[in-house]
């Protein structure tokens, strides 16, 4: 017998139909002997419905009551989803994280984990329980409920495997795994059998949408097998694990003799059009200046992506340019309009319409002339480039949001479709 943690997102759960589905497949887990607890989000769509109506109300909601407002969604797919498990014959009970006392930081809408009690939990599950418990939400030491942020619920469940100690985390979405790209863009993506940490880390960060980066984060700091599946059949899907077996690297045909060991293997193409730019120009060229810019927008937990300073025609002044994602860009330019006036800085400038393409694979960093040929990949595509960033394992680029499309596919089409 085996724990299993199940999470399912918000398409498994959108109507009724699909949680009696869902409850099929958990109650099939159950008749197998396995102790298993399912975390689920909202229902399809039903966030979003939440956000606008917050925002109906208000430029500037008061983050408290959206989390209050927004875990309303959570509450509707575990009781639906415990009531459809109950009436196919097993025990079933639905938790919230208050119940529970999951404990997260105070920072509302983008909370962090802290602990989790599973006393209550164990105690369910020893009963005979199906437990069903609320993804996304939290609850500070004061007892004020909080989310965890979009893709909280894969952290959620990630996070319960590793305290409980969990066999395996299944995550199910609306696709069958990890792709080399969004199969929904690229008609050719290639499903990923197996994939490491650091790999589905950098996908995940990169735009990929079938994980969230913090969920990876916990699953390789605990060692939790996440095995990525559809809830729309029984098919295998993509497991996330520590590191791949000789037998698994054989398997995809990656020569270990000669010259091509060290050949660069690019792992997958990802984007995001969920992106924002702010420009700071004319900032004072003398020390400290960086600190007192993005010390304040940890400060309001922005986390800032692509950085990139440059000279300006006055050697004594420079231009900085930092990515955020959109849903942070309104608050980011308030900062950086504050920030702007304590600094000295000449002008604030910011754009919306724009997207990063990411090419990510083991070893970019040490093979030049791959990182060209992204370039020129690009270029030969007239899609041009406004910002880089380059690490060991990930080339990302900004473009503009129109032409990201294109570009995924032509990377794709270069780098792993002549494998």
């Amino acid at each position: 017998m085996a724990l299993i943690i199940q999470k399912y997102g918000g398409t498994s759960v959108a109507n009724a139909e699909r949680v009696k589905e869902v409850a099929k497949r958990v109650v099939k887990y159950k008749k197998a002997g396995h102790d298993v607890i399912v975390v689920v989000s909202a229902p399809a769509g039903r966030t979003d419905a939440l956000i606008k109506r917050a925002y109906e109300l208000s430029d500037t909601p008061n983050k408290r009551e959206f989390d209050m407002l927004l875990t309303s969604g959570e509450q509707i797919s575990i009781a639906s989803l415990a009531i459809a498990v109950s009436e196919l014959g097993e025990k079933a009970v639905s938790l919230n994280a208050f119940q529970v006392n999951f404990k997260t930081t105070s920072a509302h809408t983008k909370a962090k984990i802290i602990d989790i009690d599973t006393e209550l939990i164990q105690e369910k599950l020893n009963e005979g329980n199906v437990v069903v418990f609320a993804g996304f939400q939290g609850i500070t030491k004061n007892n004020e409920i909080t989310t965890l942020g979009r893709g909280g619920s894969d952290t959620t469940a990630v996070a319960l495997g590793a305290a409980l100690n969990a066999d395996e985390v299944e995550i199910y979405t609306d696709v069958d795994g990890v792709y080399t790209a969004d199969p929904r863009v690229v008609k050719e993506a290639k499903k990923i059998k197996t994939i490491s940490y650091q790999e589905m880390l950098e996908l995940a960060a990169s735009g990929a949408k079938v994980l969230h980066p913090r969920s990876v984060e916990i699953a390789a700091k605990y060692g939790i097998k996440i095995h990525l599946r559809s809830s729309f059949d029984d098919s295998t899907g993509t497991i996330v694990e520590n590191k791949k077996t000789i037998d698994e690297i054989e398997s995809q045909n990656i020569n270990t003799k000669g010259d091509a060991m060290e050949k660069v293997k690019i792992v997958g193409i990802t984007s995001s059009k969920n992106e924002g730019r702010i420009t700071l120009f004319g900032v004072p060229d003398r020390p400290g200046i960086a600190s007192k810019v993005f010390s304040r927008l940890a400060k309001s937990k922005i986390n800032t992506d692509i950085i990139l300073q440059s000279s300006s025609i006055n050697k004594e002044l420079n231009n900085i340019s930092f990515t955020v994602k959109s849903d942070d860009l309104k608050e980011a330019v308030a900062i950086s309009e504050q920030i702007k006036e304590k600094i000295g800085a000449e002008g604030v400038s910011y754009e919306e319409k724009i997207a990063k393409v990411s090419v990510v694979g083991i070893g970019l960093k040490t093979h030049y002339e791959t990182t060209s040929e992204i370039f020129d990949t690009l270029a030969e595509n007239n899609i041009n480039i406004d910002m880089i960033s380059c690490s060991e394992i990930n080339v990302s680029c900004i473009i503009r949001e129109e032409d990201v499309d294109k570009a995924v596919n032509a990377l794709h089409k270069r780098f792993i479709e002549i494998d």
